[in-house]
């Protein structure tokens, strides 16, 4: 039989080009966003048969409503093999200004409880199992503060420390926990920055090596390699090194921007 995937945030950038490598490798879809409409036209674009996949409305910032949508899941479809907690946001924010607190309280709704509830319905019945794959989408711009992006960082670097506290829970249960840092992918989420994106990868070869390592079971990576380096780089630099090299970088935009 063939193997089942989960995955948010599936309707636009790296989440639908998870979809369709998991689609080509031949494995059955249960795919949940909030733009359902889009979703199904894009499945039928690709040809996908109708007992193929599935799709889920929910809100990964409505803890009711994606913790739903996994039950809907195993209902309809059984327990997936792989459940990919890909949605997430992206905006800039700025302390200072009031109104940012409520964009910084949204993106760790999104970007953290939702990551959480996404996982929550599965991981008792996967450890019951025996075995399973929760694979956490975190990014490269975790592993260090970027002016500018302290809810997106912070939220992040939440995401990596969450996933290895959850790898060590699930480990006697033969239940693994991956997590894939992405650099710079070229998305809805990224073309909008001002400033520059090394490495910048296409979707599809991003989601190839993406499945290569959640297929490994490999407990933690970043992708492109290159920004892996710079990440470990980053991360060396003492900090007044680090505070003279950003100084007067661009910033990602605030919301309304």
């Amino acid at each position: 039989m063939s193997r089942l995937v989960y995955i948010t945030g599936a309707s636009s950038g790296i989440g639908q080009a998870l979809a369709l490598q998991y689609a080509r490798a031949g494995w059955c879809l249960a795919l949940v966003a909030r733009r359902t409409a889009e979703l199904q036209s894009w499945a039928e674009a690709q040809g996908l048969k109708p007992a193929q996949y599935a799709i889920y409305g929910a809100d990964v910032c409505d803890i009711a409503s994606i913790t739903a949508a996994g039950r809907a899941c195993i209902a309809a479809q059984g327990l997936p093999d792989v459940v990919i907690a890909n949605a997430g946001i992206s905006v800039g924010i700025d302390s200072a200004i009031f109104e940012d607190l409520a964009v910084m309280q949204r993106v760790y709704a999104t970007n953290n409880l939702g990551l959480a509830a996404t996982f929550q319905p599965f991981i008792a019945a996967m450890r019951t199992r025996g075995s399973g794959r929760l694979v956490g989408v975190a990014s490269v711009a975790g592993i260090r503060g970027l002016p500018g992006h302290a809810a997106y960082c912070s939220s992040k670097a939440a995401v990596i420390s969450y996933c290895e506290s959850l790898r060590g829970e699930c480990r006697p249960f033969g239940v693994q926990v991956v997590t894939i840092a992405p650099g710079y992918i070229d998305t809805p989420l990224t073309r909008e920055n001002r400033y520059s994106m090394p490495f910048l990868m296409q979707p599809e070869d991003f989601a190839a090596r993406a499945y290569a390592t959640i297929e490994a079971g490999t407990s933690f990576r970043v992708i492109p390699w290159q920004m892996g380096w710079v990440a470990r780089l980053l991360r060396l630099l003492p900090n007044a090194l680090f505070d003279r090299l950003l100084a007067g970088r661009p910033r990602k935009h605030r919301q309304g921007e």
